[in-house]
This record gives structure tokens, sequence and C-alpha cells, in this order.
């Protein structure tokens, strides 16, 4: 087994690099704030990072038509993508159903995920941390049929991914969207740059596609999603807590910059720190996911609980010491904050984690 590596090699640095000034060309903040009054499409967006950069492509292997990358790659775009707070479905369709699929089989699907041409999303509820006891949706001979409510990002994929309870247990379909029988209806979020859906099953015709084991398959996703959303989680608290130090250096009050006060100082030093100690965190999950270390499903549930909870208080740090302007709408602040708690309850809470994470460690379960 080799040793942990927590440093970002020149080629993770160069597709930053990459990942960053594409962003930075393609999407504003402002234009993200302008979806929240009426749905926009950033179609255009995910097709210049997934066909231009080849970031849907980056978990699936080489054989398949994909960059045979690891979690560290991938871990470095959704650190940038949580810096712009970008509305693409990166995390929901490059990993969560791009694993799901990779380690049910389905090499169909994943061809088409890798080329750009399709997204995809594993339809559970936002807040899914585990694989399901019993799906909410039948396999019965003509279709599926059932409801799975809170489903990120499916009102723009084209292929759903659905566990579903089959006369074998717990089975793993596709099912292509729009399709007959099909019903997806966007739902309010809080986070409106990863919007959420209702997904209703109506004798919806699909494929099965899992040919081992469909909870270890939904098991890994999650996993890797956690592991990734970690990353995103560690990006939002790096530009919330970059944009806030560079804001108390230039706005002054009574006669001397507000970063010159103790008060300041001292809150943001432990921001710091906290942003800092999420970055190892999440480093070493992306890492110990790339070595297939022993050690993941603890890396995984430290960085996510972790990570979320620095998110968000950086992201209510940048709210309150840009004062008034960062109640405003105008500023970008108030993005940062719902993609940071949002984040926090997605797939599985700080709270729940933890409770897993004891177990993971033979601690009792308060």
């Amino acid at each position: 087994m080799t040793d942990a590596d927590l440093l970002y090699g020149d080629v993770e640095e160069e597709l930053r690099a990459s990942v960053r000034r594409l962003l930075a060309q393609r999407v504003s903040t402002s234009a993200v704030a302008a979806a929240y009054d009426e749905p926009a499409d950033f179609s255009a967006l995910w097709q210049g990072l997934a066909r231009d950069l080849g970031v849907a492509a980056l978990l699936i292997p080489e054989e398949l038509g994909g960059a045979g990358a690891t979690a560290r790659e991938a871990a470095v775009v959704a650190e940038e993508i949580g810096r712009t707070v970008a509305p693409v479905p990166f995390l929901t369709s490059s990993v969560i159903a791009t694993v799901a699929l990779l380690e049910s089989g389905d090499h169909e699907t994943l061809a088409a995920l890798a080329g750009g041409e399709a997204t995809a999303a594993l339809a559970l509820g936002l807040g899914a941390a585990a694989p399901p006891v019993s799906a909410t949706v039948k396999a019965t001979p003509t279709g599926l049929s059932g409801h799975v409510a809170n489903v990120a990002d499916a009102g723009t994929a084209t292929v759903l991914v659905v566990p579903a309870e089959g006369a074998d247990g717990i089975e793993l379909h596709t099912v292509s969207v729009p399709g007959p029988g099909t019903t997806v209806t966007p739902v309010p979020s809080l986070d409106m740059t990863r919007p959420v859906s209702d997904v209703v099953f109506d004798d919806a015709p699909s494929r099965r596609v899992d040919r081992g084991d469909p909870r270890g398959a939904i098991g890994e996703a999650l996993r890797a999603g956690a592991v990734i959303l970690a990353s995103e989680q560690f990006g939002v608290a790096s530009w919330c807590f970059e944009t806030t130090l560079d804001y108390v250096k230039q706005r002054y009050q009574f006669g001397r910059a507000i970063g010159s006060f103790q008060a300041v100082k001292h809150r943001l030093a432990d921001l710091w720190v906290e942003v800092g100690q999420a970055g190892a965190a999440a480093r070493y999950a992306a890492d110990t996911h790339a070595r297939r270390d022993p050690d993941v499903a603890v890396a995984a549930a430290v960085a996510k609980s972790y990570c979320g909870t620095v998110a968000v208080h950086a992201a209510e740090e940048c709210v309150q010491l840009h004062g008034g302007i960062g109640m405003t709408w105008e500023h970008p602040a108030h993005l940062y904050l719902k993609r940071a708690k949002a984040d926090q309850l997605a797939l599985g809470t700080p709270y729940e984690v933890r409770g897993a994470l004891a177990a993971l460690v033979g601690l009792p379960r308060t």
C-alpha cells in the first residue's frame, strides 16, 4: 500500500488551471443569481467542461472511452466548481451516477456519458447517505412504477439510474428521459444551482443493468459522491475565506481597515485554520479513494462531516464580515451560503455521517 500524498501533482494543477479558466470565461455569479428569478440554461457551460475539457470522462476507464483518472483529479474539478458555484451536474452525473454504472457493469451508458452526449442522475433523494433498505420504485415485467422525491439534477439528466425493488430484491435499472411513463417535476430548492425534482414512474420502460451486487454499486457511488462533495465544500469555503480576507483589507471604518481590528483578526484566524483542516481532510479522502485504501470509508466520513460544517461557517462569516453589502442580492455571498447549506445536507447530514463514522471506528453511536 502506497503512502498518502496530499500534494497536488503537475497534471492536477494543469487540470485546475484549465477548469478555472473555462469557468471564468463562461459563467458569472450574476448569471447564477439570475437563475433564482427564472430558469436558466447552463447546458453550454456543461458541454464546455464535459467535451472540451473531458471532465465527464474522468472516472471512466480508458477502454470505455474515458480518461482513466481517479478521485484525485475529480476532486480538483469539484474544488473549482465549488469556488464558482457553477450550476453543472458534475457531482451527480460524472461521479455518483458514473460510479454506480461502472460498479454495475453498464458499459453502454458509460460510453455516452464519457463523450458528453448524455448526463445521468441516480434516482435517490438528495439526502441519501447509504443504499436503500427498500426502494420506493417497483420493477415489474412491464416497467418501473413508483415515486422518488428530491432527485438532484434529474431535470437536466437524459438517463436516470434507478434502484428498484424486483423479484430478486434491489435491482438497478436505467430509464431514458424524457420518455413514456416518466414524469420529472422540478420542486423548490434552497440551492437553485443544483436543482432537485420529484420523479414519478408509471410503467416506465427500463433496462436492468446490474451484473452483480446492486447494493454494493449504490454504496460505492454514494461513497465516491461524499468524497468529491467534500472537495466541493472545500472550494466553497476557500472562496468565502479569500474573498472576505480581501474585503476586510480594503474596507475602512473609523479611519482604519476593518481587518486591523482584533475581533475581526481572531475570526479570520480561526476560519483560516478550519479551511486548512478541511482541505487536508478532503484531500486525504480523495487520495485514499484513488489508492483504494481500506481507510477510505473513515476518510470519506470525516471529510464529509467536517468540510460541510466548515463551508457553512465560512459562508456565514463571509456574509457577516461584508457588513451591509453582504446581505444584498447583488453580492454573491448568498449563493455560497445556499450552496454550502445544501451541500451540508446532501448525502447525509453531519450528524448522520458522524454516527456512521462511530460505527466504523468501533465507538457507540449516541
